[in-house]
């Protein structure tokens, strides 16, 4: 508190009367220096100015200031009172200033307590800080040192923190934009930087269950990172726009081996034809595609290599991978949304249950677990 009220007031001196004991109720006694302005001075002819010479009082009109400091949860009004009323001063001194603060909020009542006895002690000037007032005192940008020397908090810090990490997004939301943005709809290598044995899977069960690279198709930008498609599938979406279905025997976002030579595969053609002309069936209003989208975010890629290699030749994206088969996706989004040229409606289901009916035949609607 006696830090924190170092530019509070002009001081002489600014004592630490607390720290030894029998303080009289002072925790720390300050001398707030008073300005003295001269006598004006005229000069001797007519139409000169008269100037005015302010001076710092040698300390004899030094004003008396209390700061007292209590650690404590809660103080009512007739305990803050009582405070006030075992201060102890001098025969030839004259409390012209306080500041009594606390780490607990204060009621009305005992404010208005608080600056009753303060006019019945001739106090001039009074100040009550609580918990409110200190934090906001602290959270001033001149008393930043302060909160981070006793708290472990710098706003500055932080700031700077924060400025460096917006830096590093943006520079990185860039950097997708300018390599990535001829690659819309393309296959991407998403890779581990913890993949260390790249391009050799060893045993392909386990690395399909832990995979640390794959190849997904590629959505774009979004506003916090970039997105894949990891699950496609022929869809039906109703004409209340709620009510969808999809076949999810085929998943069409899983590549091919030639782009995939690790977990692409040859899809079911048969089946994805049986499947196709169920869903070419459909009325072109209601005909739609359920993809599900994963989510990279620009925080999480360390770095897009545009060149690719001979195992991939578009490009590869560094980012960590979390354990399984989740890969560096921070999060999945779900859209049923119709194939219609010139209008196109949508769902966005928060669940692969949520509104979906009985439309595919059973044998199509099965997810198959053995794709990505």
């Amino acid at each position: 508190m006696r830090q924190l009220t170092y530019e509070f007031k002009l001081w002489r001196r600014l004592e630490a009367t607390g720290r030894s004991g029998g303080d009289d109720g002072f925790d720390a006694r300050g001398y707030e220096i008073v300005a003295r302005v001269d006598e004006p001075s005229a000069s001797a002819e007519d139409g000169e100015t008269i100037e005015e010479r302010s001076t710092l009082n040698e300390g004899a009109d030094d004003r008396l200031w209390l700061i007292q400091c209590k650690r404590e949860r809660v103080i009512g009004p007739k305990a803050l009172v009582k405070y006030l009323d075992d201060t102890v001063l001098g025969p030839d001194e004259k409390l012209h200033g306080l500041v009594f603060t606390a780490a607990c909020d204060f009621s009305k009542r005992a404010r208005d307590d608080f600056a009753r006895k303060c006019r019945e002690m001739e106090i001039e000037e009074w100040y009550l800080w609580g918990k409110a007032e200190l934090e906001d005192r602290l959270f001033r940008p001149e008393n930043d040192h302060l909160l981070f020397a006793y708290f472990g908090i710098s706003l500055i810090i932080r700031r700077r923190s924060q400025r460096a990490d917006l830096r590093a997004r943006l520079v990185m939301k860039r950097k997708a934009h300018r390599m990535l943005k001829d690659q819309s709809n393309a296959s991407l290598l998403l890779r581990s930087p913890d993949a260390t044995d790249y391009p050799y899977a060893g045993d392909l069960a386990d690395f399909k269950k832990n995979p640390l690279w794959m190849v997904w198709p590629y959505r774009g930008l979004s506003h916090d990172g970039l997105k894949f498609c990891v699950q496609r599938y022929f869809a039906y979406l109703s004409d209340d726009g709620k009510s969808w279905d999809a076949a999810m025997a085929v998943n069409d976002a899983i590549s091919r081996t030639h782009d995939d030579p690790w977990l692409g595969e040859d899809r079911d053609d048969e089946k994805r034809q049986m499947i196709y002309e169920f869903w070419n069936k459909i009325p072109e209003a209601n005909q739609a595609w359920l993809e599900v989208v994963g989510l990279v975010a620009f925080d999480d890629i360390l770095d897009i290599d545009d060149l690719g290699d001979e195992n991939v030749q578009a490009p590869h994206v560094y980012a960590p991978f979390a354990p399984g088969r989740r890969g560096p996706f921070k999060g999945f989004i779900a859209k049923v949304e119709t194939i219609g040229r010139w209008e196109r409606r949508s769902f966005d289901p928060q669940e692969i249950s949520d509104s979906r009916i009985e439309y595919f035949p059973a044998v199509f609607r099965e997810l198959n677990n053995d794709s990505k």
